[in-house]
């Protein structure tokens, strides 16, 4: 729970502090590295041309528990802050943050500088048939040269809980052109697919349940009249006579990668474009051979071929989403952040397709009250600053958001931001009772409106447009493989915390839950403790308490 710079000396864990978990949990901490001044001799024997050798960290397990070792490395930031941020950042400084955790692996070593604390991320994962009680686990370092540079002991206490999956949707954005861009491949390439089952299972592996399917390309972060690459898992073909023809193999892959990943829902790319909804997604279709796009930033929402195709693919869509998966966990979208001045646009898109989508679950990000009150928005996934009405109102299907603009007072994952501001929201998900979770970027590296590709090593921030840390949770690694970071990690904790809450609230009833995670009932969206430690202690309270 601490972010260890370079230039800072971390706070240290509680003195013989136990940590709670269950047979197929998992717990997860720092090991902090300052390497002594080589000229002086001392631990570290001056090596050759000056350099320190690495630091191998081996975790010793007993039965029913398995590690994994990662190195925090170091990304360079500049835009960190808006100007008038609260005080609960850690710093708004251009420069080194650690964030990406690259697997060592066995006997991997960390690379130390002079005088510069270095951190390394360790995952311990309890096995489903591990012993209970407690249990100790060694963790020793050593140089890779060999030479021993002392241990350190935590203590896991190990239970059985019968815990059950989320109960509500916790969804994210994957862009898919990102992953072909990075990697220079070509959208649903053999590789590509090897990259897909990577993102799909590093979502699952932080208690993500669903990610966005581009069934036609997102138009999502678009300029106006521009486009993403294209990534159209539906194929479509059409005849002279305006009957079409729907090849639904790739998403069919696409289904299968994500249940064999573990996801529970799957989100379907937005029927009409971001912003106003007054527009159609690129959409390509094949004639006489021949593909091109026949929709876009030129055919308008409500034109009357774009109802043609929908009346012929909106039924053979959800009966294949509903024969390979099941409609009841489809989230479909009509268009993305609509403002109350937006709102004769979006209710004319919504129209176009409403009734082919009678019985289906519909979700939009929105804030303005004034859309759901009318009726127009069915389920509102509200940015965390602007809930307030629709908790007084006790909208019970709302959702919850948080991106760019909720960067003052209430929870998020920029880089400035400390830990405990993005563990505290799996109980703000609890107390406010939201239905669901949804952020835009789970791996968006863009800069703002998909101008321009990026490195996500190298920027961070969307190329200044965002705060460090709002576009991307996962760093795409080598060979396709993809890197958790330490924000990603520490949002599957929050959502490993309101699991514990579920399954409390559902033996002992809700306010046994309150009682433990806020017993003055104080905590909102913009009101919570700052502590660390209150989050490791929560998570204690709660194993023991579903333990009792």
């Amino acid at each position: 729970m601490e972010k260890i710079f370079p230039d800072t000396k971390p706070r240290p864990l509680p003195e013989a502090f136990t940590f709670s978990t269950w047979r197929g949990g998992r717990v997860s901490l720092q090991v902090a590295i300052l390497p002594p001044d080589v000229t002086t001799g001392a631990v570290v024997p001056h090596p050759p041309e000056g350099l320190l050798p690495g630091v191998v960290t081996t975790p010793r397990t007993g039965a029913g528990i398995t590690a994994k070792v990662s190195s925090v490395d170091l990304v360079p930031a500049r835009f960190l802050a808006f100007e008038n941020h609260d005080d609960n950042y850690l710093r708004d400084d251009a420069g080194l943050w650690p964030d990406p955790l690259r697997p060592l692996g066995d006997g991997g070593a960390t690379k130390v500088f002079v005088g510069q604390w270095q951190a390394v991320w360790i995952d311990f994962i309890v096995t489903a048939d591990a012993p209970l009680g407690r249990q100790s686990v060694e963790i020793a370092l050593a140089t890779s040269t060999g030479q021993d540079l002392g241990s350190h002991t935590v203590s896991l206490d190990i239970h059985a809980l019968d815990l059950a999956p989320l109960s509500i949707p916790v969804t994210q954005w994957m862009h898919c052109d990102c992953i072909a861009q990075y990697y220079g491949i070509e959208p649903f390439s053999g590789a590509f697919w090897t990259s897909v089952e990577a993102y799909a299972k590093a979502a699952a592996e932080i208690g993500i349940t669903s990610l966005l399917a581009p069934v036609w390309t997102p138009v999502l972060d678009t300029a106006v009249g521009a486009q993403r690459l294209t990534c159209q898992l539906l194929g479509i073909a059409a005849d002279a006579q305006g009957h079409y023809d729907f090849d639904f193999s790739l998403l069919r892959r696409w289904l299968g990668i994500m249940h064999d990943a573990g996801l529970q829902q799957i989100e379907i790319a937005h029927f009409f474009t971001q912003w106003g909804a007054e527009a159609t997604p690129p959409i390509y279709v094949t004639r006489n051979g021949a593909t091109t796009r026949e929709f876009g930033w030129d055919v308008p929402a409500t034109d009357p071929s774009y109802r043609k195709l929908l009346e012929q693919l909106v039924p053979a869509l959800r009966e294949v989403l509903d024969a390979e998966w099941g409609l009841d966990r489809v989230i479909f979208h009509i268009s993305d952040e609509p403002t109350a001045a937006m709102a004769p646009t979006y209710r004319a898109a919504k129209n176009v397709v409403a009734d082919l989508l009678d019985g289906c679950t519909i979700v939009d990000a929105m804030s303005a009250f004034s859309l759901f009150e009318e009726g127009i928005v069915d389920t509102p996934v509200v940015a965390t600053n602007h809930a307030a009405p629709f908790i007084e109102a006790g909208v019970d299907n709302m959702w919850l958001y948080y991106c760019v603009g909720q960067n003052r007072d209430v929870a998020n994952r920029f880089f400035a931001m400390p830990p405990s501001r993005n563990r505290v929201f799996g109980s703000q998900l609890f107390v406010t009772k939201a239905a669901g979770f949804l952020h835009w970027g789970f791996n968006f590296y863009n800069t703002y409106l998909s101008k321009r590709a990026l490195d996500p090593f190298l920027e961070p921030d969307a190329g200044g447009a965002f705060p460090a840390g709002d576009p991307f949770i996962v760093y795409p690694g080598p060979d396709y493989t993809v890197w958790h970071s330490t924000r990603g990690m520490v949002f599957g904790e929050a959502l490993e915390d309101l699991r514990l809450m579920q399954a409390l609230e559902e033996r002992k009833g809700r306010e046994a839950v309150l009682d433990l995670i806020d017993p003055e009932r104080t905590m909102s969206l913009s009101h919570y403790p700052t502590d660390p430690v209150f989050y490791l202690d929560l998570r204690n309270a709660l194993v023991a308490a579903l333990a009792a």
